[in-house]
């Protein structure tokens, strides 16, 4: 039968538009699922690079602290001491520059004194004796204060003896009551002044004199940030009185020399008891 007579029998249609559209989208999903599953099979047994953990770093949320990142860059490390040899001085003998005076420590003769103990060419409130070396370095200390700032500083305090504390410390009991005074002054024989390496400034003109709004000023600034440099540290720092029994004294300094004193300076150590591995000494001894 030919075409012809297939046509005038309606055997042999064209397909209409519409079912030519669907023949073409029918053809691309084939070829497109053809081509998926090559691609599939070629990423499946291709070899892999080895996979290098990526650090995912949590959402905060408000009710808890986020977790720290991984980081490159390590996180310092806690201050610790240097390489120091700690055996050059005693901490034990009245006489040694490192000698560790406090309410568990007190000094062996409790009436010592130190044999070269001289008057410092400063200003003073009150007498300014201090043992030759301490003295020295406050002479050059405070002429670097003066030669930087156009100011001036002075002694409150210095060399007390066991008599004088005596005194001293009962004028506090009488003002204070004894816990009170144990918080303020020394007990005789336990007093840092008995050692002559002790020494309260203040300014001049006399500003927040043994008190610690002299923390604040132009002097207590500079001394909190420079006194290491001629051997000073900060006997009686800041929230740390369940350590040295004391309270914040920002205007106390005590002489160790320059090596002791950079020491603690650089490793960030506060008090001797801590650079020294001593037992607290928030109170006397029963």
């Amino acid at each position: 039968m030919t075409d012809e007579a297939r046509r005038d029998r309606g055997t042999l249609r064209r397909p209409s538009p519409r079912v030519r559209r669907r023949r073409v989208i029918a053809a691309i999903i084939v070829a497109l699922v053809f081509t998926g599953a090559l691609v599939g099979s070629i990423v499946l047994f291709a070899p892999h690079p080895q996979e290098v953990p990526v650090a995912e770093t949590p959402s905060p949320t408000p009710s808890s602290t986020p977790e720290p990142t991984a980081s490159a860059t390590p996180l310092p490390e806690p201050p610790l001491k240097l390489t120091f040899d700690r055996s050059t001085f005693s901490i034990d003998d009245p006489a040694s520059l490192w000698v560790v005076v406090n309410k568990l420590r007190p000094l062996n003769p409790n009436n010592y004194a130190a044999p070269d103990l001289i008057s410092t060419p400063v200003k003073f409130a009150n007498s300014p004796v201090l043992r030759k070396e301490a003295a020295d370095q406050v002479v050059a200390m405070f002429a670097a204060y003066n030669a930087e700032t156009g100011k001036e500083m002075q002694i409150q305090s210095a060399y007390r003896s066991y008599d004088v504390q005596v005194n001293v410390y009962n004028g506090w009991v009488a003002q204070l009551g004894q816990a009170g005074a144990d918080l303020t002054s020394a007990r005789p024989g336990h007093s840092e002044h008995q050692t002559g390496l002790a020494v309260d400034i203040s300014a001049v003109p006399a500003t927040c004199a043994l008190d610690q709004c002299f923390a604040d000023t132009d002097q207590g600034k500079w001394l909190a940030k420079n006194a290491y440099k001629w051997g000073f540290v900060l006997r009686y720092p800041n929230k740390m009185t369940s350590i040295t029994g004391y309270e914040f004294e920002p205007w106390h300094y005590r002489y160790v020399g320059v090596e002791l004193a950079t020491e603690m300076h650089t490793t960030g150590i506060k008090t001797l008891e801590q650079f020294f591995d001593l037992p607290a000494a928030p109170g006397y001894a029963k």
